[in-house]
């Protein structure tokens, strides 16, 4: 499946009738073209931000260990020195900045930061300059990239809510496979160094005049799905919060470290071609856009809960013999797994936080579980590159990751099946 076949396999947006966006009392049914530019705009934004700034950036690793040297553990420390460095300063605050004032401007911020980092890692020729550009690629995902974006269509859609954000991680997968024909072309033509520049200049160029012209929805009115004054800052002492930030850390450990191995795993272990390494990254994340409409299906059907279960279960079904298998056949088996667990799992994450805490401090809530989730991302990489270095495979590093994902399986498991009490 192409990301062009997926994305006119996309079922149209509603927006429920109960899912009115009022404001001040007398305010009519909202602009349906706005909550529509909504979803595109995310897409879009999601497209660049995640799939293309975060999912891409692995694809050069190994131009970097072979040109400069490089060990795996120092590539893949900048995403991880960045991410503890950004994360936790920028996390919360960045959260309540969106609940503030919307996740307009903080987009705009972010996207702008992320074109400067790709722009700036295509002339480095130091590891410092490494360290500093991976500075602004972590403040563009933490202001540009699923946090705005998930509260944007989090407050434009109520009932439609799971299939708007599914919509709007296709631009995640979409981006995420197309990038590495893109940059495999790139590389082909002018160079790694300047095949990063060229990314850059195209990121802002798509994406910030979408994200300038975007609406604001208007505030809602505080429903039977919204926390009570006062519950807020329960919220974040409660168990239920307890267990979802930690069985996000898990999944996305567990997703991270293998996806940004992934490249350097098949050029430098497997002696894949840049081409056939390439294809086996894009179809992992091919296969995530049909993770992503079938989890955002699900997730407006089923318990949430439940949904969330299964794309962890997915993540460490696939893991294991993308890393270990031999057979090319069975290496495209485990992509295809591991790419709709993928696909599913952060997608999944604002549902079911919408779902137990409503929408009063859903920003803050997910500026804190997006800190927590970053901080995972940054570490896992950083950790399965070292224990390639020191073991001489990715053998312990498997077990590990297959471990962390089924730690948060467990951890979604004793979430509450219920909508949490006010």
């Amino acid at each position: 499946m192409t990301g062009r076949e997926s994305d006119e396999c996309v079922p149209a947006l509603t927006i429920d009738e109960s899912s009115k966006l009022a404001g001040n009392a007398g305010e009519g049914e909202p602009d349906r073209r706005h909550a529509y530019q909504a979803a595109g705009t995310a897409f879009v934004v999601l497209f660049w931000i995640v799939g293309v700034s975060l999912w891409g950036l692995p694809f050069f690793y190994d131009f970097m260990v072979q040109q400069f040297g490089w060990t795996r553990a120092q590539v893949t420390s900048g995403n991880a020195l960045s991410k503890l460095l950004i994360g936790p300063v920028f996390g919360f605050f960045a959260g309540w900045l969106v609940d503030r004032f919307g996740p307009r401007r903080e987009m705009m911020v972010g996207i702008l930061m992320a074109a400067t980092a790709l722009i700036g890692l295509g002339w480095i020729s130091s590891l410092g300059m490494f360290y500093f550009f991976y500075l602004f690629n972590a403040l563009g995902y933490v202001c540009g990239g699923p946090l705005p974006n998930q509260v944007l269509l989090t407050r434009w859609f109520d009932q439609s809510r799971g299939k708007a954000m599914g919509f709007a991680y296709l631009g995640i997968g979409i981006g995420g496979a197309a990038v590495p024909w893109i940059a495999h072309a790139l590389v082909h033509r002018f160079g790694w160094q300047s095949a990063l520049q060229i990314l850059g200049l195209l990121l802002a160029a798509c994406a910030f005049p979408l994200a300038f012209f975007v609406k604001e929805a208007p505030k809602r009115k505080v429903a039977s799905v919204s926390v009570q004054p006062g519950a807020g800052k329960k919220a974040f002492w409660s168990i239920p919060f307890f267990l979802l930030t930690s069985g996000s850390m898990c999944s996305v450990a567990a997703i991270a470290g293998t996806q940004q191995n992934l490249k350097l795993y098949l050029s430098i272990d497997r002696h894949f071609a840049q081409a056939d390494a390439a294809g086996v990254i894009s179809f992992v994340l091919t296969f995530s856009i049909a993770g992503r409409l079938l989890i955002g299906w699900m997730a407006d059907r089923f318990q949430k809960k439940y949904v969330m279960l299964l794309t962890y279960l997915l993540v460490a079904a696939g893991i294991p013999l993308l890393l270990l298998a031999h057979s090319r056949s069975l290496l495209y088996l485990s992509a295809a797994i591991f790419g709709v667990g993928l696909g599913g799992d952060y997608m999944i994450i604002p549902l079911m936080t919408a779902e137990i805490f409503g929408l009063e401090i859903l920003g803050r809530l997910l500026g804190v579980i997006l800190t927590a989730g970053g901080v995972a991302e940054a570490l896992a990489p950083w950790v399965v590159g070292r224990l390639r270095d020191v073991t001489g495979s990715y053998s312990q590093a498997c077990f590990l990751l297959v471990g962390l994902a089924l730690l948060g399986a467990i951890a979604v498991l004793a979430l509450p099946k219920h909508r949490r009490a006010a």
